[in-house]
Order: C-alpha cells, then sequence, then structure tokens
C-alpha cells in the first residue's frame, strides 16, 4: 500500500454488479460459478518482447476473467513451459496497492522461480472498481470470512485454475505484498483446506481492523492484537496453516511490528495459548552487496517447521530481492520469491 491517499484507498471499497462482457474472449474456456454466465481465457498475451519470448520459450502469460456474483474479475496464469499436464503445484499472488498483474510478475520475479521448479502461478487482479487504489479490502468483516467478499473471489479463482490444469490438491499455496499480504492471511484463516502453506510480505495479522480508520492505525502502529477467537473460528477443524513472513525494518507504510503479532497469532494458532514447546532457530546473514537480514524458524517439539520469520534490516516498504523495473520493489534484499518457493516445497514434501 503507498503512503500517499492510502485512507481514501482504504474507503473506496465496494464491488462493481455483475455485467455479462460485451465480447467473449477466444482462447482456453473457464466456466464460470454461482452463474449461468460463462466467460473465456484469451490464449495468450503477445503485447510484448517478454511475452513473445516466453512464448517462444514455450511459456504461457495468459489473461482471464472469472464470474462472480460481485462481477467479473481479471486474473493471470503463468503456465512454466516444463508443464506437460502431469500434476503440479499452484501458487496465488496478490498484489499491493497501485500495482496489477504484469507489474507484480515482474516485481516479484515469482514466474522465474516457478519456471525452474515447474509451478503454475497465478495473479487475481483487484480492480479500480472495488477500490480506487486497487488494494484488497482486506479490512472489511465481509472479507474475513469464508463465503463472502474478496475471500470467496480469490478461492474461486483458485478452484477455476486447479480446475483448468492438472494442480496437486495438495500444493497449492497463496502469497501476497501489502494489503495483498494482508489479504492472504485471510484467505490462509479461512480456507486452510484450500492453501498449504502462505507467503506474507509487509502484511498484517488477522482481525487487527474492521473498516477503514482502524486499518490505517493498525498499519501505522503494528500494535492492534490480531482476533485469535475469530481466527479459531473461522479455522473451524482445518488445521492452521504454515507461514514464511517478510518485513523490512524500515517500513514506514506497514510498521515492522505488525510482522510480530502475525507471527504471535500463528504461534497461538499452531500451538495453543502454550506456545513454549516451539523451537526458535535464529540466523544472521547478510546479502552480497544488499542488506542484513534475521531469520528465525519456528518448529513444533517434533522439528516439524510450521514457519519462518525474515526482518531485513534497511528494507522499506518494497518486495525483497525485487526487479527494480517494477513498483514498491528493492534488488538489495534477499530473494523473497526464491526463499518462499522453498519453504513451499519443504512443508509439502514433509506431508
Amino acid at each position: 500500500m503507498k503512503n500517499t491517499n492510502a485512507t481514501a484507498a482504504l474507503h473506496n471499497s465496494s464491488h462493481p454488479h455483475f455485467e455479462r462482457p460485451s465480447e467473449p474472449v477466444i482462447g482456453l474456456f473457464v466456466p464460470a460459478i454461482a452463474s449461468n454466465d460463462s466467460v473465456k481465457v484469451a490464449d495468450l498475451d503477445f503485447s510484448g518482447p517478454e511475452a513473445q519470448n516466453k512464448a517462444a520459450r514455450g511459456s504461457q502469460w495468459l489473461s482471464g476473467q472469472f464470474s462472480h456474483p460481485t462481477g467479473v474479475h481479471d486474473f493471470k496464469v503463468y503456465v512454466p513451459a516444463s508443464y506437460r499436464g502431469a500434476p503440479t503445484s499452484l501458487i496465488v499472488m496478490l498484489h499491493g496497492a497501485s500495482q496489477d498483474a504484469d507489474d507484480f510478475a515482474r516485481g516479484t520475479g515469482m514466474n522465474q522461480a516457478a519456471e525452474t521448479g515447474g509451478y503454475i502461478v497465478v495473479y487475481p487482479e483487484q480492480g479500480a472498481s472495488a477500490n480506487m487504489f486497487r488494494c484488497w479490502n482486506w479490512f472489511r468483516p465481509e472479507d474475513q470470512v469464508r463465503d463472502s467478499g474478496e475471500t470467496s473471489i480469490i478461492a474461486g479463482i483458485t478452484h477455476e485454475v486447479m480446475a483448468s490444469y492438472e494442480i496437486d490438491p495438495s500444493r497449492v499455496f497463496i502469497a501476497g505484498m501489502s494489503a495483498g499480504a494482508a489479504m492472504a492471511v485471510n484467505l490462509a484463516v479461512t480456507h486452510p483446506d484450500l492453501y498449504a502453506a502462505a507467503g506474507i510480505h509487509s502484511g498484517l495479522a488477522f482481525g487487527v481492523a474492521d473498516e477503514a480508520f482502524s486499518a490505517m492505525a493498525a498499519m501505522k502502529m503494528g500494535t492492534y492484537a490480531a482476533q485469535l477467537s475469530a481466527a479459531r473460528e473461522a479455522l473451524g477443524v482445518g488445521r492452521s496453516v504454515p507461514l514464511i513472513v517478510f518485513h523490512g525494518d524500515q517500513d514506514t507504510t506497514v510498521h515492522p511490528q505488525n510482522a510480530e503479532v502475525l507471527m504471535q497469532m500463528h504461534r497461538n494458532l499452531m500451538l495453543g495459548t502454550d506456545d513454549s514447546s516451539a523451537l526458535v532457530t535464529t540466523e544472521f546473514g547478510q546479502v552480497e552487496q544488499g542488506y542484513p537480514y534475521t531469520r528465525n524458524t519456528f518448529r513444533r517439539s517434533d522439528g516439524e517447521v510450521f514457519g519462518e520469520q525474515w526482518l531485513i534490516h534497511g528494507l522499506g516498504h518494497a518486495w525483497s530481492g525485487g526487479d527494480p523495473n517494477a513498483t514498491h520493489t528493492d534488488a538489495r534484499g534477499p530473494q523473497a520469491a526464491r526463499e518462499m518457493m522453498r519453504f513451499f516445497e519443504a512443508i509439502a514434501n514433509a506431508r
């Protein structure tokens, strides 16, 4: 989320009514849900040299739309060149304020990371009609429950992509930046049966706000407590989702204390109020010609990893290790995309 006009961004949060697209988009068919209408996914977006080079290598950058009672929602999908129809993994990536799928994919480098692992990546896009600065409305009560609002939209897009490709249902992950990270927390809490792990970059804990002003206060101060009772109720009988969390200690948009609140919430959900059984390993590192960092790894008493927390010293409100040609990135930090992929793979293999 940007500092400028953030309050206005939080206030502007209504979804459009459904309208049938005036012309069908030709390509891979994706059926709509909760409606008799249907939409299609464009075959391949040849909008620039980068897309053409990817196509030549056999990878694809697809544009799609998803029909939902709240309207038609855009998304993009990256299909790696190595995909041949065998079951593979899926990552759902949620952008921050003022970003779109192209900018977020370029900035995070997640497509390149996914190519090496053979992952498919989907990027839901927030429309300006839902929020004037394209923020996910993570703070609204209707977006903090399973079957309404933006949580149901994103989960619906996830299911659509799973239905269109051979996706291993035990290897579906979600990640986000800023407002997208806060929304990824909402999805991890409300859909533990869908997502196996989550990557949270510069985000906030579940339920720290319920309207625009409390959201701004939580972002700025980082002292608001997570709503554990609401999180436990949302989880139901589901198991809490392992988290890998990144935050810069110089972030003036989302206070780094929010990462501490998030990890305390996570420990409580994983282990209960008595979290003394958690084993914490601390590592100090330094990116060559870049930032130092502190990495905490959280394990159960049996050695099972259930969380990582990265504090990057000197990093502001930016994706760590990102491409400087995109917004909200800083190349001097450890590569968050690569570390998230490693964490996701380890969690899936451990299961």
